[in-house]
């Protein structure tokens, strides 16, 4: 699948959009659109691998970008050797005795025969297990959370480099889909976004509530980045020399400097994505997928293992969204759980897919950085509108009032909007497969 003229028109037009920004407003910003917009069009991959490729509805992309987040804070913050001290062994005892029941649950599920006796042993075991599991988790978690509450309160990480958190946010992700997969992607398509949906509000309530875990709504701060500080760059004579000699003020250079480096890893994590992606597509792997998501009655007539394929692009999609979720974490310095919106991580990603055309990847990478562009730009714009509009009303006319009141809405009528144009005039998105 190669680019057209026109899709390559509308790229440099949306790209032409945010260098605008840069020259009218702040480089600032118009790199930090950039950033964000790599990372969304990462995530508008993943869900695109689930729907454009498979016709998965996946509606918990919330659940999987946060598991990405939690694998950034896992691998890359240093350890609180108190914490373990008090109590990181007997979490992890407590971890494994709750694995061991649910394993022992389903392997005498499995073996023993259908009847009384199954039922009541399997009842059993679920019960001890449990106690089991709340006598030694319970003590443990509260000890924890009692070490220095106010600044750690939780077992820390393990002090890796942060890159390689990225790659580990993915696999949690994976291992969520797998779980969530196994038990919904043989039965009906709503099924499976009920499925979806609920694992993703679990996934943040358990990071809400689990102080010991990430601190909970506490947030995580300081994560180690992959590129320099701000402040070092400033702390460089020969940074600000340099910077200096050419006409510019440190403190700005530093922070551009920062974000064209995230610019530069992302971009490259992007790059690799969508060779590997359009990779897959086109290869007989891909277009098996895309037999099966249009006829899967057919697809399993010709010996295919239609739920078999379809946990494994699930299980790939997910992970691409959990490793957006590590980099977005990353990129932001922080893991704040209360920031996990469906509105944001659910309903903004599906649009950047349809808008960019499903079953497309360039059409998906396109709308990550259009609709995060218009997700950020909008209100702004919506807010100078309406004051230009109302400028000639009396202050405290009803309709004056009600106008500026409604500026912070812009962007949700921007976006319902922007979903009804393309549906409307082009179903298939702004680059539809082909």
């Amino acid at each position: 699948m190669t680019l057209q003229p026109r899709d390559i028109a509308l790229f440099f037009i949306v790209f032409g959009l945010i260098v605008a920004t840069g020259f009218l407003q702040s480089w600032n910003v118009a790199l930090g659109i950039f950033n964000m917009g790599l990372i969304s069009a990462i995530m508008a991959l993943g869900v695109n691998m689930q729907w454009g490729y498979a016709g998965l509805f996946n509606v918990g992309v919330m659940g999987f970008v946060a598991l990405g987040g939690l694998g950034a804070v896992i691998v890359a913050m240093p350890p609180v050797n108190d914490a373990w001290a008090a109590g990181g062994l007997r979490v992890i005892a407590a971890l494994i005795a709750g694995l061991g029941t649910i394993v022992g649950a389903v392997v005498l599920w499995r073996r023993m025969e259908r009847g009384l006796r199954r039922t009541a042993l399997l009842i059993a075991l679920l019960v001890v297990g449990f106690f089991v599991f709340r006598a030694l988790f319970d003590p443990a978690v509260e000890a924890i959370e009692r070490v220095n509450p106010a600044a750690t309160g939780y077992l820390g990480g393990l002090g890796l480099p942060v890159i390689i958190a990225w790659p580990v946010g993915a696999a949690l992700a994976a291992g969520a889909a797998w779980v969530v997969g196994k038990t919904a992607l043989g039965l009906r398509s709503d099924y499976l976004a009920i499925a979806t949906l609920g694992i993703a509000e679990i996934i943040i309530a358990v990071m809400k509530n689990e102080d010991w875990l990430a601190r909970g709504v506490k947030n995580v701060i300081g994560l180690p980045r992959p590129v320099p500080y701000e402040i070092d760059l400033q702390n460089d004579p020969g940074f600000v020399d340099r910077v200096t000699g050419w006409g510019f003020d440190p403190v700005t250079a530093s922070s551009i400097t920062v974000k064209l480096a995230y610019s530069g890893l992302f971009l490259g994590f992007l790059a690799l994505l969508l060779w590997l992606t359009q990779s897959a597509l086109n290869s007989p792997w891909g277009r098996m997928m895309r037999a099966i998501r249009d006829n899967e009655v057919a697809a399993e007539a010709m010996g295919k293992d239609v739920t078999g394929r379809h946990l494994q692009v699930f299980i790939l999609g997910s992970a691409v969204c959990g490793l957006a979720g590590a980099m977005m974490t990353t990129l932001d310095g922080q893991l704040t759980p209360a920031s996990y919106q469906p509105l944001r991580f659910t309903f903004l990603v599906w649009v950047m897919v349809i808008v960019g055309g499903s079953g497309n990847n360039f059409g998906a990478v396109l709308g990550g950085f259009l609709i995060w562009y218009l997700w950020v730009m909008v209100e702004p714009f919506g807010q100078t509108l309406i004051g230009f509009i109302t400028a000639g009303m009396t202050d405290g006319f009803w309709l004056k009032e009600h106008l500026l009141d409604s500026a912070a809405h812009m962007r949700l009528l921007t976006m319902g909007l922007i979903l009804i144009l393309v549906l409307r005039f082009s179903p298939r998105g702004l680059i539809p497969e082909r």
